[in-house]
């Protein structure tokens, strides 16, 4: 069902399409939080806080196409904040790389599979290495999805520095990922 569809049935009171709704950005608002909070029990505490104050503040959003963008903001604002009453409790402990989420397995075999998800791994702890500033910007872009006006919209930056610090990311990665293992990409 259409994301739009769907909202103005949940605006109507609709219990079934909220739970559609629900199933449908799930995923999308836990990997974010997974992503900035590197906690998968605090990424489902505040994935679960987000769909709370969604349900709340549903009246307040109008119009479908920028709904995603919206609630991804919605998100890395609650991340943010979770972040920040974090750093005044202790210090953040660090997330295994194997304790990342796995791809469901589409029917390669176990030597491609192997491989994958080594590169996954690589990838995972390149992305970690990352600056905050860059390691944002991939996972909004390049995990997300989002576009860059969107994320321009988002994080309240000029479309250029979007573009430039978009760049600048991939680069960062690339360097992290050969740092990691040079002979990949040889």
């Amino acid at each position: 069902m259409q994301l739009e569809a769907l909202l103005e049935r949940c605006r109507q009171g609709d219990e079934l399409a909220w739970e559609a709704l629900v199933r449908q950005l799930q995923g999308r608002v836990y990997g974010l939080c997974r992503h900035y909070l590197r906690d998968p029990e605090e990424a489902r505490d505040v994935a679960q806080d987000i769909f709370v104050r969604l349900y709340q503040r549903l009246d307040t959003f109008r119009g479908g196409e920028t709904f995603l963008p919206w609630l991804l903001r919605l998100a890395r604002n609650a991340c943010i904040d979770r972040l920040r009453r974090i750093k005044s409790r202790s210090p953040a402990a660090s997330v295994p790389v194997e304790d990342g989420p796995e791809l469901p397995a589409t029917g390669p075999s176990p030597e491609e599979q192997t491989e994958a998800e080594g590169r996954q791994r690589l990838v995972q702890r390149a992305i970690d290495r990352l600056s905050s500033k860059n390691r944002e910007i991939i996972v909004l872009k390049d995990i997300q999805g989002l576009k860059l006006e969107e994320i321009s919209e988002m994080l309240a930056l000029p479309l250029g520095t979007v573009k430039s610090r978009s760049n600048r990311a991939r680069i960062e990665l690339a360097r992290q990922v050969r740092a990691l293992d040079p002979s990949y990409g040889v």
